[in-house]
């Protein structure tokens, strides 16, 4: 039916045709909206709730604060235990050290402070072993000086060794500060065994070579000129008494040495056993270094406590390994 020309003139829509067919509601496509950051959190809520560390059953942990640790893996550095320290700058790692040197040398300098109160005491104890074979021996059991200032620099080179040894545990102490940072918490219980390991090697060292190398080495190289009159001086005595006793502390902390090798992964007891022919050699080559004297008697008796000190240092790197298996 044509459109009325009073529906044209009052506005209204024209009136569709009679021949045209009402859209089948099969065939109409409305557009599709994309749906509200509501409805899209909604239907995400609906299809898959999210569970907070505080909503975990409580049966999961003991105190109900959330699932438990991790096990440990052999190939997981941390055991399974996470660090308890942050990652340190180069300038913090540098912090650190200057201030572990600092207290370091304040030990250091109040143990030379009580051992220059005693450093003529001191130097009394370290001349026992000159002045027991010279005895011994039928010669003049007294040291000379060659200069006005050499007895004071002797007492003072003397108490800044007999220093160190006295402070020796206290800037192990430190040492340890340095290097924990960087262990993780089951890593850092081997503090105290660590700190008492190496001060107890550290002092035996030297207590051997004063008590049982040094004496030995003294009277065959005294006894081999009998026929001069000995002037020994007191700086070569010193000079040569503390290159013994001092290399010999030094050298006594070998299983140290072994057990931080096997912590890092870089040695194995099969591979120290295997290899024990080399270490030896190595271990003769030292003593002959440090042994004053050319005689083979004398470097046996620096060699073999360096041999029995390798074999403990086995001996702990063969536990280190044990207890890691055990963690597995």
């Amino acid at each position: 039916m044509p459109p009325s020309p009073e529906s044209e003139d009052r506005g209204l829509p024209a009136a569709r045709p009679d021949s045209a067919d009402p859209p089948s509601r099969t065939n109409r496509q409305d557009p599709v909206l994309p749906p509200s950051e509501a409805e899209a959190s909604a239907s995400s809520s609906q299809a898959a709730p999210q569970i907070t560390v505080d909503e975990y059953p409580a049966e999961w942990d003991d105190s109900g604060g959330g699932p438990p640790s991790p096990p440990y893996r052999d190939d997981d550095p941390t055991g399974g235990e996470p660090p308890e320290f942050s990652k340190m700058s180069f300038l913090d790692h540098l912090e650190e050290l200057r201030r572990r040197l600092i207290r370091s040398i304040i030990a250091i300098g109040l143990a030379f402070g009580i051992c220059w109160w005693q450093s003529d005491r001191l130097f009394g104890w370290l001349a026992g072993p000159i002045v027991q074979v010279l005895k011994d021996l039928g010669m003049d059991d007294h040291l000379v000086v060659t200069s006005p200032t050499e007895a004071f620099t002797v007492y003072v080179q003397l108490s800044m060794v007999a220093g160190i040894f006295l402070a020796s545990g206290y800037i192990i102490q430190q040492l340890w500060g340095f290097i924990s940072p960087g262990l993780y918490p089951h890593e850092k219980r081997y503090a105290f065994p660590f700190i008492t390991l190496c001060t107890l090697l550290f002092v035996g060292g030297g207590a051997f070579a004063y008590f049982v190398a040094f004496p030995g080495a003294l009277r065959f190289l005294i006894s081999f000129g009998s026929r001069f009159r000995p002037m020994i001086t007191v700086k070569e005595y010193f000079s040569l008494a503390v290159t013994i006793i001092l290399g010999m502390a030094l050298v006594f902390e070998l299983p140290v040495l072994i057990l931080f090798l096997t912590l890092l992964r870089l040695v194995t007891p099969g591979f120290l056993w295997r290899n024990t022919r080399y270490a030896t050699l190595i271990i003769f080559i030292a003593a002959a270094a440090i042994t004053p004297t050319p005689d083979v008697p004398t470097m046996m008796l620096f060699a073999m406590p360096l041999l029995g000190l390798y074999f403990l240092g086995i001996g702990l790197s063969y536990l280190v390994v044990r207890m890691r298996g055990r963690r597995v």
